[in-house]
């Protein structure tokens, strides 16, 4: 008897689409780093005080509005570059914009005024939000239905490697040529998914764009992607699973954009926040999503996120231990990888759970609200008030608040599976192959 071949675990992420989403996730990751952990560095260093400091966060916020022009992405044909057709065109003048937004950013002085820095911030928040809204609904519509979990992971993958590659570029060359220089070197991080749209062009499931004409008609476009969402298994269910998108990663939202606070507090230098946070990071993060991806291919969609909304949680710990040890490598290494291994892990089986939930008619605007509800409540509670936490209970203390927060997230998946919504939220995205969706429906 001739026996089957047996195919290699590893060979889906050597297929065309999922190697796409990794050099859409470089560039995906670059923009977000920038007014993040990078900005809270460089103000830090510039004498600002920490109050300030995390009122930056709310810069981020601008991520969590993209809903509101999702649907243009979506609906609207750009002029003269829209016969490259509607993804392509969008990457290509998303990119363009985070270029200059990134610059300009480059050029203002925080110690000269803190206000520019913000708007230069802000700026940097709208192309970067933008450019997500492209990124993502290209790689849903790219990726089949099959390879939705390993093209999260490679999302992951190229979303690590750009944030932490813009990073750390960033923090060595500001010691060598200052932040002006480092800012404007990172630019280049938006360059591979423009290159990947133009080489692999429209995503087989995407749908064109329906021409609309009057003001009702424009109304439906841009409220109709909420309306099947929030219909699709009835309003109940709907707000249920909306409650979950937004609860699910409050904890691990306050926690991460406040590291760099507590690296700076704690002592520690440019070159170890490079090497530990950013480099063992880096690794242990590859290592998460490695594991996310076997447990979704072997526990299936429900015990592999739960699993992971667990380790997310329980991984704040890790800094409070690190707060109370003091400036030590080691402490600050375990942490950075028993978080980055977590956060990995939640990456590959979370993201694949979202992507899963869209319809193809609207992938853009659906994902839009998907990912920008997934953090909107920990980064408000970030720019509002993780500064005065710190102060009032310190940071071991607010390490431990961040999760026990975490926990809501988790009791409301457990609803969702518990009452079979879990599997009858899924849209066309996770069921429907390019063979399957029809031209213009």
């Amino acid at each position: 008897m001739t026996s089957l071949p047996v195919r290699s675990p590893i060979a889906p992420y050597f297929e065309r689409a999922p190697l796409a989403a990794l050099f859409l996730g470089i560039s995906s990751g670059f923009p977000f780093a920038m007014i993040a952990a990078t900005l809270t560095t460089r103000l830090a260093q510039a004498g600002i005080d920490k109050k300030s400091v995390t009122l930056f966060a709310l810069a981020i916020l601008v991520y969590n509005l993209k809903p509101l022009w999702a649907w243009m992405v979506d609906g609207v044909r750009l002029p003269l570059i829209g016969r490259l057709g509607q993804r392509v065109s969008w990457m290509l003048l998303a990119g363009v914009l985070v270029m200059a937004a990134v610059l300009n950013l480059a050029l203002v002085d925080p110690a000269d005024s803190l206000a520019r820095t913000a708007y230069a911030a802000i700026l940097v928040g709208l192309a970067g939000a933008t450019f997500d809204i492209v990124i993502d609904a290209y790689r849903i519509e790219l990726l089949e239905p099959r390879q939705l979990g390993v093209g999260a992971g490679m999302s992951q993958y190229g979303y690590r490697i750009g944030s932490t590659a813009a990073g750390a570029l960033a923090l060595v060359l500001a010691g060598r040529i200052g932040w002006a220089g480092a800012y404007a070197a990172t630019m280049l991080f938006a360059l591979p998914a423009m290159i990947v749209a133009l080489a692999v062009g429209e995503p087989a499931r995407h749908r064109e764009p329906t021409v609309r004409r009057g003001a009702r008609a424009a109304l439906a476009a841009i409220i109709g992607p909420f309306v099947e969402f929030f219909t699709r298994q009835g309003a109940g269910a709907a707000l249920l699973i909306l409650a979950f998108i937004l609860f699910h990663k409050i904890g691990d939202t306050l926690a991460n954009l406040t590291f760099r606070l507590l690296f700076n507090s704690l002592g520690f230098t440019n070159d170890e926040i490079a090497l530990y946070d950013v480099g063992v990071g880096f690794w242990a993060y590859l290592v998460g999503i490695f594991i996310g991806g076997m447990l979704y291919a072997r526990l299936g969609l429900k015990r592999s996120v739960t699993i992971s909304l667990w380790l997310m949680a329980v991984s704040n710990l890790s800094f409070a231990g690190l707060a109370a040890i003091g400036h030590d490598n080691a402490a600050m290494a375990g942490a950075i990888g028993f978080e980055n291994i977590a956060s990995g892990i939640g990456g590959v089986t979370v993201v694949a759970y979202f992507s899963a939930l869209c319809d193809l008619r609207f992938t853009a605007a659906q994902y839009a609200l998907i990912s920008a509800g997934a953090s909107v409540l920990g980064r408000v509670v970030t720019g509002t008030s993780a500064g005065r936490l710190i102060d009032a209970f310190g940071y071991v203390d607010f390490y431990i608040l961040t999760t026990v927060v975490a926990l809501p997230g988790i009791l409301l998946f457990w609803l969702l599976v518990r009452l079979g919504l879990a599997d009858d939220a899924i849209g066309s995205a996770g069921t429907r192959t390019a063979a399957e969706v029809e031209p213009g429906a």
